[in-house]
């Protein structure tokens, strides 16, 4: 009798499988071989490894060729499916987003927030029902947000630094002057834009945009008498009064559709938007169809179509 101790489970592998299939369905030794593109010498020394394992001749002579016996007929369908099995292992679950159940995290202010996450809510509704999804502030976000897990997605125009984030962009703004067109007329002249009182947002207290900052440190001086904590607050501050705000363009569609807007009368750099996520999510086939459909979005917000639709 066969020492039971060379039968060992763990030595059979995806060439293996292989093998066995090419035999049974060839049913030579010589046409496994020219399939599976080894020599006759590879196919019969690795037929010989799992007749060990599996304690059974598999295929034996019968005149000038072979047959299968009734065991190796048997393992046949066991094969194809652990060779299934591997290649789903080496690439993933197949996908599904109907049938995805998860509860996600988006860290995002009132600008991106509202620009874009509401059209891909819809989405989510009709691709993903059974997903929820959370907002939440990102401020000035750090790398932390996203290695805790506290959010699985970022957008902002302030990637944090990190060898494990990645950062897509997925547009860029320019900015603009907003007025209430019943008060005052647009600013055409840098000096009429300094003479001006200005509101501004500061997500985070004694920081205020970046717009903000490098004006001033190129010695554009404007006078703030309104700090708020996001955009969709400046609306009240400014409705009926001459105050000015300098902001993204696209608010115009969204917090800041009140109010009439004009170019700035002083030079700006542009302002780029960023999807960031942590590595680990980076191959996930679930988070890589999420970021999908938050590009597909921008696509639509940008050329200004109601996304709810879509």
């Amino acid at each position: 009798m066969e020492c039971m101790s060379k039968i060992d489970g763990s030595d059979l592998d995806g060439r293996l499988m292989h093998l066995l299939l090419a035999v049974l369905e060839t049913g030579s030794i010589t046409a496994a071989a020219e399939r599976l593109g080894v020599t006759q010498s590879a196919v019969s020394h690795l037929l010989d490894k799992l007749r060990t394992i599996t304690g059974d001749p598999l295929f034996v002579k019968r005149g000038r060729g072979i047959v299968p016996t009734a065991r190796a007929e048997g393992l046949a369908t066991p094969a194809r499916e652990l060779l299934r099995q591997m290649q789903q292992f080496a690439q993933g679950p197949v996908f599904n987003p109907a049938t995805w159940s998860a509860h996600l995290t988006i860290a995002a202010n009132d600008f991106q927030r509202d620009l874009l996450l509401p059209a891909l809510a819809a989405r989510l509704r009709d691709a993903a029902p059974n997903v929820t999804l959370r907002i939440v502030p990102s401020g000035a976000p750090s790398a932390e947000l996203l290695r805790s897990d506290a959010c699985q997605m970022v957008i902002s125009p302030r990637p944090p630094d990190g060898t494990d984030i990645v950062q897509k962009r997925l547009f860029e703004d320019q900015y603009r002057v907003f007025y209430d067109p019943t008060v005052r007329n647009a600013p055409t002249s840098e000096a009429d834009y300094l003479a001006a009182n200005h509101a501004t947002v500061a997500y985070e207290a004694h920081r205020g945009l970046d717009l903000d900052r490098q004006l001033e440190a190129r010695g554009v001086h404007r006078r703030f008498v309104i700090h708020v904590p996001g955009f969709s607050a400046l609306p009240a501050f400014v409705c009926g009064t001459p105050l000015l705000i300098t902001a993204p363009s696209l608010l115009g569609r969204t917090a800041l559709a009140a109010l009439a807007s004009s170019p700035v009368p002083v030079a700006c750099p542009g302002l780029p938007m960023y999807l960031i996520w942590h590595t680990r999510y980076q191959q996930d086939a679930a988070h890589r169809w999420l970021r999908e459909q938050l590009e597909s979005v921008v696509g639509w917000a940008l050329a200004g179509v109601n996304t709810q639709g879509h």
